[in-house]
């Protein structure tokens, strides 16, 4: 039987910074195409989970160690990457002391929903309004239907 084509699968995390004023959330400015801000994350290696890529993908990116608290979401929509057809899994996740700006991140930045950036990568609006409503609700992204 031949192997299956099939989306690449990726890892993001969504880190709240426990320990700053506000509670802010790191976003990296991405260094490669396609440009904007994005949440941390990048593809599941073969023989690791995706809270191992996860939790590894974080360091990589913003240098913190981070503790996982929730699936907010799966993300599979065909068109949520111009690159390839990718499939993400985000994670809420808790850290402290200060990002730094490392691997494929030109740059990060502390946001609240007030203090977003005008330019998001990906679907990463899409994903950062089912964050918001988790904090107001404690809900998790709802399945969608095609």
């Amino acid at each position: 039987m031949p192997k299956p084509i099939t989306p690449l699968l990726a890892a993001d995390i969504l880190i709240t910074l426990v320990d700053q004023p506000g509670k802010p959330f790191v976003l990296i400015e991405r260094a490669y195409p396609p440009f904007g801000w994005a949440v941390p994350g990048g593809f599941v290696d073969v023989g690791e989970t995706l809270e191992q890529a996860a939790v590894r993908e974080a360091k990589e990116e913003t240098c913190l160690d981070v503790k996982l608290k929730v699936l907010l979401g799966m993300y599979s929509d065909p068109k949520r990457d111009n690159r390839n057809h990718t499939v993400t899994a985000v994670y809420l996740a808790e850290a402290t002391g200060l990002p730094c700006a490392a691997d494929d991140a030109k740059n990060f930045g502390l946001f609240t929903f007030d203090t977003l950036p005008e330019v998001l990568a990906f679907d990463h609006a899409l994903v950062l309004a089912d964050f918001r409503h988790y904090q107001l609700t404690g809900e998790v992204t709802p399945l969608r239907s095609v």
